[in-house]
């Protein structure tokens, strides 16, 4: 236990990585728990509504993950040896897959709002206003996918802060004004769920413009002219793509089951999605610092491996491991115990209440389990460049045990919402059970920048 604690070296590294993930992360939960309980004071209809349009941007977002995550395993691996230009050719990649992204998403949100929302539910009124927020939510889907880019290309270079306190004042501004156009203060009309989206466009512009001004005018590590960040050939793509493409293929299977699981809950009934919104905000929130960790981690552990240092790389994800399941088993008590104080500051009727607090019940009983998966998957098996194998067990289970044991549940079994919840932390054990055979065979450690160190 001493030696666990001795190595300053890992834990001054933790510090500067994770305290501003951390942050941006909590402003961004706490931020969106308030929004969730602004629109929870509109009833169950609108709560429904802008959580099943959000599952669009849910899906758009993790495909952007999926691409930055696979790009951050190159960017990570080339700081460690400083290769600056191949830095810079990965965040030109990074930005055309994404624009790419977000033509598909703009599509379906601007011209086909309707379609995309009755997918998930039949409820005339959840569709008429989620469509409305839809319609005006996909003039943002540019500005996010080029933040992305640099914010993650920021980050796995060591400049954490700039990215963040950008994020952080683009966050408090949106939902400043999501508070003035929802309810119509200062003069403004009242907007309702209208509002909330033109909020968010506003300050993802904002932070676009701000982002792109600081990292070029301070000379950042990001800071590559449009010929640098094209100047790649077809051998660097193809083995950029070789390893990015498993993950962007395993952010999207992986969001569409997600997405899967919301269209279930939807079918079981208004009050049911409602519910699951309301729950899944607050477990957001509970789950800023292991997001923060699992991202610390992956540029950590890929630097390490970078350096050529596998078996630091090794010891680092099982400290990693250990320092996560002891805090998430904290956290689900935290949950478990605060559940019924929490859900009181919703307008929601009885049985939306009931149903929300038995979901938490569920997820704060499970985090320790979901908490370790994005550990393993997110912050240790794709930091080694182990993407085809990481992708397999991120999706597999998914699709092939928890979507069936839901489907069961909600539409042959006629089970409630929690229980329906309940059954997809099936795939999750799954998961961890296969995560964790992978990590402690040490064959997820692979050096990508090795190859192209003299490129």
């Amino acid at each position: 236990m001493q030696s666990f604690f001795n190595d300053k070296t890992f834990f001054s590294a933790l510090f500067k990585l994770w305290t501003p993930i951390a942050l941006q992360q909590l402003i961004f939960s706490l931020l969106n728990f308030v929004s969730t309980m602004m629109v929870g004071q509109l009833g169950e209809t609108s709560v429904a509504a802008v959580g099943l349009a959000g599952q669009i941007f849910f899906l758009f977002q993790l495909l952007l993950f999926g691409i930055s995550s696979g790009s951050a395993i190159f960017i990570a691996q080339f700081w460690g040896k400083r290769n600056l230009k191949n830095i810079h050719r990965v965040l030109g990649i990074s930005i055309t897959l994404g624009l790419m992204g977000t033509l598909v998403f703009s599509i379906i949100a601007i011209l086909f709002p309707q379609w995309a929302i009755g997918v998930y539910t039949t409820d005339p009124g959840v569709i008429t206003l989620g469509s409305e927020y839809l319609r005006i939510a996909g003039l943002q889907y540019f500005f996010v996918a080029i933040t992305t880019s640099y914010a993650v290309t920021l980050r796995s270079t060591g400049n954490v802060r700039m990215p963040v306190t950008i994020s952080i004042f683009a966050l408090g501004l949106g939902a400043a004004l999501n508070y003035v156009l929802i309810f119509g203060q200062f003069g403004m009309p009242a907007l309702g769920v209208q509002g909330i989206a033109i909020g968010s466009i506003i300050a993802r512009v904002i932070e676009c413009a701000l982002l792109l001004t600081l990292t070029y005018t301070t000379h950042s590590s990001a800071a590559a002219s449009l010929r640098e960040m094209l100047s790649f050939d077809r051998g660097f793509l193809t083995s950029i793509l070789k390893t990015m493409l498993p993950v962007v293929l395993n952010e999207i299977l992986w969001s569409l089951g997600i997405s899967l699981y919301s269209l279930i809950y939807a079918r079981i009934g208004t009050e049911s999605v409602a519910a699951v919104s309301i729950a899944a905000s607050i477990e957001n929130l509970a789950f800023v610092p292991f997001i923060a960790v699992a991202n610390s981690a992956a540029i950590m552990i890929g630097n390490r491996i970078g350096a050529d240092e596998e078996h630091k790389a090794m010891e680092y994800a099982m400290r990693f491991w250990r320092m996560n399941i002891i805090a998430s088993i904290l956290m689900g008590s935290a949950i478990f115990i605060s559940a019924d104080s929490v859900l009181g500051f919703y307008n929601i009727d009885a049985t939306t209440t009931q149903f929300a607090r038995n979901v938490l019940i569920v997820m704060a009983c499970a985090m320790w389990i979901k908490v370790s998966n994005m550990l393993l998957v997110v912050g240790v098996l794709r930091a080694g460049g182990d993407a085809r194998v990481s992708a397999l067990i991120d999706v597999s289970p998914l699709w092939l045990v928890g979507l069936p044991a839901a489907a069961l549940g909600g539409f042959v079994f006629g089970l409630p919402v929690y229980w329906v919840y309940l059954l997809t932390i099936s795939d999750e054990a799954c998961k961890l059970i296969l995560a964790a055979w992978r990590v402690i065979s040490k064959r997820w450690i692979n050096n990508l920048a090795r190859p192209h160190a003299a490129l």
